[in-house]
């Protein structure tokens, strides 16, 4: 999902979050990662009971063929009354048969929104996530103006370009090892040494994919104040501070009775309470 979800950043180039979730009702209930313009990511899972090393997409999430995959745009400069846009699917095919890769799903998906031949090859292990995505652009010069094909033409065009086609095949020719394990001109060469390929600088260190989480103190704090001085007072009652941990890293914070109380305004200061000045 890691890998997916930065392809999918780097291809659109959209000036705002990418989130990718996959939820259902197997062990797995939600998985999420989140992708931000400059490649730093974050991603988590809930996880309720054991997952078996081989276990299909079906096993994990969708053992009922009611889980879904969700992919949301979060602009980071909103204008006023702008939302997210959200696209979701289920993780079954046209005939109701469960999808068993998340590379297929993500395809079906690209198909069914996007209206965009797509491929895409993933991989990972304990140490890599690695994927190649692979997407036929629109037609070329006026055939890509509005009015020149009406959507039954461009639909019939989906699944018949001989160039996206050949290429495709020979992309799903390449073999999780090789792709975890082979730099990127040496995976071009194999798979596309009969194509012209013009390859760009690739983005590294600070430039590149790297795991950023966003949470801070402040945006803890703003969750809590949101929470209300009632629903705080009614914590604090019953315990010393306020424990909140980050799921993306793992980071804990902490929030006394007076820290809970700086985070009101001075008419909003919560009043002591017993349990809570221990």
């Amino acid at each position: 999902m890691s890998a997916a979800a930065i392809l999918m950043q780097a291809n659109i180039k959209f000036n705002g979050a990418l989130v990718l979730q996959v939820f259902g009702d197997g062990p797995v209930k939600l998985s999420v990662v989140e992708v931000q313009p400059d490649f730093g990511f974050r991603a988590t899972a809930t996880v309720q009971g054991e997952v078996a090393p081989d276990a299909l997409l079906s096993q994990m999430v969708n053992q009922h063929n009611e889980g879904r995959c969700a992919i949301t745009l979060d602009p980071l400069d909103r204008l006023p009354g702008q939302q997210p846009y959200q696209g979701v699917v289920p993780l079954f095919g046209d005939r109701k048969e469960k999808i068993e890769k998340l590379s297929e799903v993500l395809e079906h998906y690209m198909l069914q929104s996007e209206q965009l031949d797509t491929t895409l090859v993933l991989a990972a292990n304990s140490q890599v996530a690695a994927g190649l995505l692979i997407q036929r652009l629109p037609l070329e010069g006026e055939g890509n103006l509005a009015g020149r094909y009406d959507a039954v033409e461009r639909e019939s065009v989906l699944g018949k370009d001989e160039d996206y086609n050949r290429i495709s095949i020979l992309s799903k020719s390449l073999k999780p090892e090789e792709l975890l394990g082979l730099d990127v001109d040496t995976i071009l060469h194999r798979l596309f040494w009969e194509e012209p390929l013009l390859r760009f600088e690739p983005l590294a260190a600070e430039t590149g994919p790297r795991f950023q989480c966003r949470c801070s103190r402040e945006r803890v704090g703003r969750m809590i104040k949101s929470l209300g001085t009632a629903e705080v007072e009614s914590i604090l009652a019953e315990r010393d501070s306020i424990e909140v941990g980050c799921e993306f890293c793992g980071q804990q914070y902490h929030f006394d009775p007076v820290d809970a109380a700086s985070l009101f305004t001075q008419s909003e200061v919560l009043p002591p309470t017993g349990p809570a000045l221990h």
